[in-house]
């Protein structure tokens, strides 16, 4: 009930800690600093980020230049996999609705209602950003063009981080340098991510996200949850489900771990299939209610909530859970801004990029009018993805 109170009032909160910054930000005397604080937005600004840049440029020249070529590239394919993402998403809501995924793109339809996930959020966020402004700026100082200033801002509970290019120079720039620096900044986040993932294949975690084959191919892979003991009375012990048993499926839907027990209503019967000793039974479980929460229902057994894949890449101890969510966490958002970046609408790079491609290929009135269209489909797309994970699951929660 805690819990639920600070859900449904959470907008509350984040007003008054947004008041208690700018009062602390106004007492520290911010404005010294570069700072500048409006009642909506605390903004920073860095007129010394292109010699920086210029430095990291000179040690690495040959392997940026081969980035930003890259980059142009990943952006078509990005979009590309952006735009099949979405429309695939939306064919499995009325196909396969159990492949359906909720749209969570930071964070549409997502409720952060822990304190762990708002620090593992928070952390990740400035480290995203520095990369992927990072790429923009140092790309851009390849094409050799200026830099004014760089810094981030805070929009009451939004980040952003920018690089701000001259924009005469940047406008005078080829076509292919302007791709490139556009390019550049969702290609780092998915670069970063595809690094991170590869060192994440070691830790248990990252098997509850990873998508068959590649999930069969990174870990092996376990039999199903093991009972650790059977509720008296339950529908488990009527049913005759014994400890050290382990469940497999559960309505005809495979059982791996925890997180892949469905939701199940008190009194219905579930088809529970197990092995004991090797062999395979079948069940019927009268489900009921959780004493918690008599709507939520239960087999009536006590689980064993490990995580029982074993890492083919074994070499890293990953001891820490704290560690491996704020990876996992950090993984998950650098992707997906990567990918989300490069959709066409009017304040992401995809729509930046495709503005680019048509500019002066054809007259500034039908540029604008294709725009405009491209922008209304993908935001209508969008949009549909985000209002069919409504339906399916509501605000859901992290």
């Amino acid at each position: 009930m805690e819990l639920d109170f600070i859900t449904q009032n959470a907008i509350i909160y984040v007003l008054i800690g947004w008041v208690v910054i700018l009062i602390v930000a106004k007492g520290l005397k911010l404005e010294k600093y570069g700072v500048e604080i409006k009642p909506y937005s605390l903004v920073y600004k860095n007129k010394g980020v292109y010699s920086v840049l210029k430095k990291i440029l000179g040690r690495t020249r040959r392997g940026i230049r081969v980035f930003a070529d890259v980059s142009v590239i990943a952006g078509v394919l990005m979009m590309g996999f952006a735009f099949w993402f979405l429309l695939d998403n939306v064919s499995k809501f009325f196909v396969a609705p159990t492949d359906f995924s909720e749209l969570t793109v930071l964070i549409p339809g997502v409720t952060l209602t822990s304190p762990s996930a708002i620090a593992y959020f928070l952390l990740s966020i400035p480290i995203v950003l520095v990369v992927h402004e990072g790429a923009h700026g140092i790309v851009a100082a390849l094409e050799k063009i200026k830099i004014k200033t760089g810094g981030f801002a805070i929009f009451i509970a939004m980040f952003a981080g920018f690089v701000e290019p001259d924009e005469e120079e940047f406008n005078k720039a080829k076509k292919i340098s302007k791709l490139r620096v556009i390019g550049a900044g969702a290609t780092a986040n998915v670069i970063f991510a595809f690094v991170l993932g590869a060192v994440l294949l070691t830790n248990p975690l990252f098997a509850l996200i990873m998508p068959e084959p590649l999930l069969s191919s990174f870990y092996e892979l376990p039999e199903g949850v093991l009972i650790l003991s059977i509720i008296e009375a339950s529908g488990a012990e009527k049913a005759g489900l014994l400890a050290n048993d382990i469940i497999t499926s559960i309505n005809g839907e495979s059982i791996l771990s925890p997180v892949d027990f469905p939701s199940l209503n008190p009194g219905e019967t579930a088809e529970v299939s197990i092995l004991r000793e090797g062999q395979k039974l079948d069940y019927s479980v009268e489900i009921m209610p959780s004493p918690e929460d008599p709507e939520r229902g239960l087999i009536g057994i006590m689980r064993d909530n490990s995580l029982a894949y074993k890492p083919v890449f074994n070499f890293i101890e990953w001891n820490d859970l704290n560690v491996s969510m704020f990876l996992l966490w950090l993984w998950m958002i650098s992707f997906f801004i990567g990918i989300i970046n490069m959709l066409p609408l009017p304040i992401l790079d995809g729509g930046k990029f495709v503005h680019t491609i048509i500019d002066k290929r054809i007259s500034e009135k039908s540029v604008n009018g294709v725009m405009w269209g491209i922008y209304g489909f993908t935001f209508a797309l969008f949009g549909l993805n985000i209002a069919l994970s409504y339906i399916k699951s509501g605000w859901f929660t992290i």
